[in-house]
């Protein structure tokens, strides 16, 4: 058989901005086998053991680079990947750039006004307030998606399907080789 790379549809965008509730839409809607894979997901499987601070960001570090890799293995295997994350910082964008094959990633936006996020994250009430306002500025930084959607004007089920319809006609380059070429 043949060795096929799987796809992967990489959403970003803040904390709360419905990344996660996007994916399990996309479960629904592709035709295709398709794993989710989130930060969230990630972080959980990490023992709850408390540690000192000055450990924490190597851990944290070290976490989203195998998280990163995880991603890369899957899709390397030629399994299909909805990715949830948080681009919050430079260096995150920067390793996912390395270790995924560009060509198989169709890179989405994950937007929504920071009023909205704000009053999302208290009714969820599970992250730290302002987190969201915190990650705004970072998370579309870098300016380049093949598509983007806005959870304050679409729900869920609407912004998978725009995603689904956009994968048969996806343009070359992606945005990930646009990225890598600037960068």
């Amino acid at each position: 058989m043949a060795p096929r790379r799987g796809l992967v549809i990489f959403l970003s965008g803040t904390s709360s901005s419905g990344k996660s509730s996007i994916a399990a839409e996309l479960l629904h809607v592709l035709d295709e086998p398709y794993f989710h894979m989130s930060a969230d997901a990630f972080h959980a499987m990490r023992t709850r053991k408390k540690f000192p601070p000055d450990r924490l960001d190597e851990i944290l570090h070290r976490t989203w680079q195998g998280f990163h890799r995880a991603i890369a293995g899957m899709a390397g295997a030629g399994n299909n990947v909805v990715v949830d994350h948080v681009l919050s910082a430079d260096w995150r964008l920067a390793d996912c750039l390395a270790v995924l094959d560009p060509r198989d990633v169709v890179f989405v936006g994950v937007r929504c006004p920071l009023a909205e996020l704000e009053r999302r994250e208290r009714e969820r009430g599970d992250r730290p307030s302002g987190l969201a306002a915190r990650q705004w500025k970072q998370v579309h930084a870098h300016g380049v998606y093949d598509i983007e959607c806005d959870t304050s004007r679409s729900d869920p089920l609407e912004c998978a399907h725009l995603i689904r319809d956009f994968l048969p006609g996806r343009p070359a380059p992606t945005a990930f080789e646009r990225l890598r070429a600037r960068d």
